[in-house]
């Protein structure tokens, strides 16, 4: 009976680890593929639109 607790005890430990892990990751990939979208956005921005968005933020 103690080792079916502890292989239970295991398998719910490594199935919250590697949730907790995939979901930082996907945040981070996320986060890092969102910012390459807005630099490509802003590199397509003609010079007008930049300056006012610039004067925007100021």
């Amino acid at each position: 009976m103690p080792s079916d607790f502890a292989g239970t005890l295991v398998l719910v430990f490594s199935c919250a680890l590697t949730f907790l892990l995939a979901r930082v990751l996907s945040r981070k990939w996320r986060e890092k593929r969102r910012k390459k979208e807005e630099a490509e956005r802003r590199a397509a921005e003609s010079r007008q639109v930049r300056r006012a968005r610039e004067r925007r933020t100021q």
